[in-house]
């Protein structure tokens, strides 16, 4: 991977281990079971179909818990390798929820505006590479969220005791992560790590409101609604 990667590097970097990938990633966060059981009771009393959106599904583990709480999951990655391994996931899920896998960017997403009532975007923003396409990201997630819509957003933190760095650090840096196959290759994955504070900086920058935020498990958590919209 080139010092300053690019979305295509970070494409093919999870292309060739999706497989591998997906067999570590079987169970869902607690903290995305504990926010989509919040928008279940919100979402309780809605009486049209609700549509949620998993931004950087990978293998589907937290599109699958999302469904607990909509009709109808958008399940969105840029690698069609773990879109595969998500199909196959999702095939043995509850059938009363739809699921629709999309290849597609995170910073355009084929989605329209205010179509979402809930979305989890965990684990994917620290994978784009510069400033400008994460903060894309966020003003994409705030498009197609409706007025009343809440998502639930994290990333890697500089509070992270594998880093020599500090939660009360302004900003973030820039570093790569190996990931070991089983053939012994070593697969490089780029990652920009956040303090907290620029964390919040990109959501609010990104037209994102944020409605609760905190450190937990080393990652910045933040629960966000769309700013200006109300419902």
């Amino acid at each position: 991977m080139a010092d300053q990667p690019t979305r295509g590097d970070v494409r093919r970097t999870y292309e060739t281990i999706a497989a591998h990938f997906s067999k570590t990633r079987e169970y869902a966060w607690p903290e995305v079971e504990a926010f989509v059981d919040d928008v279940a009771e919100e979402l309780g009393t809605e009486s049209g179909p609700t549509v949620g959106l998993d931004v950087g599904c990978g293998n589907g583990r937290h599109a699958e818990t999302l469904a607990a709480a909509v009709d109808r999951v958008l399940a969105l990655d840029a690698s069609r390798g773990l879109l595969v391994e998500a199909r196959d996931r999702l095939s043995d899920a509850d059938p009363a929820t739809r699921f629709d896998l999309l290849a597609g960017d995170a910073s355009r997403l084929p989605v329209a505006d205010g179509a979402v009532d809930a979305a989890v975007y965990v684990a994917t923003l620290h994978h784009l590479p510069t400033h400008s396409e994460r903060v894309a990201s966020l003003s994409e997630l705030a498009r197609v969220l409706a007025s009343g819509g809440r998502a639930l957003v994290s990333a890697w933190s500089t509070a992270h005791d594998r880093f020599d760095a500090s939660a009360d650090d302004e900003r973030g840096f820039d570093t790569t992560i190996d990931w070991t196959l089983p053939d012994g290759d070593v697969v490089p994955r780029y990652y920009h790590v956040y303090a907290p504070a620029e964390f919040e900086r990109d959501l609010r920058e990104g037209g994102l409101a944020v409605v609760d935020a905190r450190v937990s498990s080393g990652n910045c958590y933040a629960v966000v609604r769309p700013e200006g919209k109300r419902p």
